[in-house]
């Protein structure tokens, strides 16, 4: 494993340099990642085998230019074209696929984007992942919101003209129950008209009382689908058992959710399987609930708190460009977000061809909105999950899509 997405053992308390030795070191140490822990519910589905089974027998290097070209000349994608796609014999042709995913995006999304932003209500985490900042061995400022701060952020976030609210805690059930969850999300229906959650996976009865409560959508980040890469990197916690992670969208179907997204964390195995998982999970499960708004992400590591070196290694913008242009002539009908985490320039242009929904007046630390959007110092904020590459308000941004000749929206659902 890469050096680089270890904390550096200078920020950890002896306690936690420790354990951190004995699970790098020790194996026998670790709970199995295929093996379900205590209370996680196991749903019987064929999600799984489908897209693994496909992935398994998937060798990028097998295409060529011609194969590439044949995906472009098909009216409808089939799987081995979205394979020749994304393999490298389809890099010299990114223009033509920008060309058909332009017009695929246009054809069944107009000429909008959507605009929504994230709220961090806590960055407690029990998981240790080496590549994130909020894993349980950084040495950061932990802090948990209540109530009454959610709320006082949530004012200032729909006093920017935000519409839609994506909240998100670290992964520790003991810090960020289900119920305070719940919680927090009525209070965002006071202020919000769409709700998202991203928080630990959930079994099908805690998502219908999130949904209960008022979520619209779910979004999990599966991280890699490659399992042998994903023990390495997932060292402790729930987040280990990688099979219940990965059934959390269709938990969150089964649950009532009108909607889920997937996501891979593009640098942390090798991309183009993971983007072909990404794009397979959302295909099969769409087939398999056709009422359910599907929607993906793309995210590339980004550094962290005490670790700058984290970096998504081989997958650049092109690579990048070339993923989205592939998910959305595959999946013409699904949503593509592009976050803060790639640059203004990146997402200004994408956003004319793939992409359409986009976050502004961005912060994933904790209780800092505030000073973020008024610069009032705030001395009880928590530090943050990752560092993003576009700060740009709602304001800014809703002004920079309007120029790039699109349609900004903040909002399209009403409810009777």
């Amino acid at each position: 494993m890469p050096n680089q997405f270890f904390v550096d053992s200078e920020f950890l308390s002896p306690a936690a340099l420790k354990r951190k030795h004995e699970l790098e070191n020790n194996p026998a140490s670790r709970t199995d990642i295929m093996t379900y822990l205590p209370g996680m519910e196991v749903i019987k589905s064929d999600t799984r085998e489908q897209v693994m089974g496909r992935v398994a027998s998937y060798d990028a290097s097998q295409f060529t230019a011609k194969d590439v070209l044949r995906a472009l000349e098909h009216e409808n994608c089939t799987i081995e074209d979205f394979q020749a796609l994304l393999s490298p014999a389809a890099a010299p042709f990114l223009e033509q696929m920008a060309t058909r995913a332009r017009r695929e995006t246009v054809r069944h999304f107009g000429n909008t984007v959507y605009l929504f932003t994230p709220l961090y209500i806590a960055n407690y985490c029990e998981n240790y992942c080496v590549y994130c900042g909020f894993n349980c061995y950084n040495h950061i400022r932990r802090m948990r919101l209540d109530m009454e701060q959610i709320e006082h952020e949530m004012k200032i976030i729909s006093a920017s003209g935000m519409e839609e609210i994506l909240i998100l805690t670290g992964e520790s059930r003991s810090k960020s129950s289900v119920e305070y969850i719940g919680d927090a999300c009525a209070l965002a229906r006071k202020y919000f008209r769409m709700v998202g959650v991203e928080v630990y996976p959930l079994n099908t009865d805690e998502y219908k009382y999130l949904h209960e409560r008022g979520v619209d959508y779910v979004t999990v980040f599966q991280e890699t689908y490659d399992a042998v890469r994903y023990e390495q990197l997932h060292l402790a916690g729930h987040k280990r058992v990688w099979p219940y992670r990965f059934d959390a969208q269709e938990r969150a179907l089964m649950g009532g959710m009108r909607g889920v997204a997937f996501s891979a964390l593009l640098g942390l195995a090798d991309f183009r399987k993971d983007a072909l998982a990404t794009g397979l999970h959302a295909y099969f499960l769409q087939r398999k609930y056709p009422h359910a708004e599907i929607s993906l992400s793309c995210p590339r590591l980004r550094p962290i708190v005490n670790n700058e070196a984290i970096n998504p290694q081989d997958v650049h913008e092109r690579e990048l460009c070339q993923i989205l242009c592939a998910y959305r002539i595959f999946l013409p009908f699904a949503g593509i977000t592009v976050s803060s985490r790639e640059s203004a320039s990146f997402r200004n242009g994408i956003a004319k061809i793939a992409a359409t929904k986009i976050s502004a007046g961005v912060s994933t630390g904790i209780g800092d909105h505030e000073s973020k959007y008024t610069g009032k110092e705030n001395e009880n904020e928590g530090d943050e999950q990752f560092e993003i590459a576009d700060s740009r308000s709602l304001k800014s941004m809703y002004h920079d899509m309007e120029s790039e000749g699109l349609q900004p929206v903040l909002n399209d659902y009403l409810y009777l």
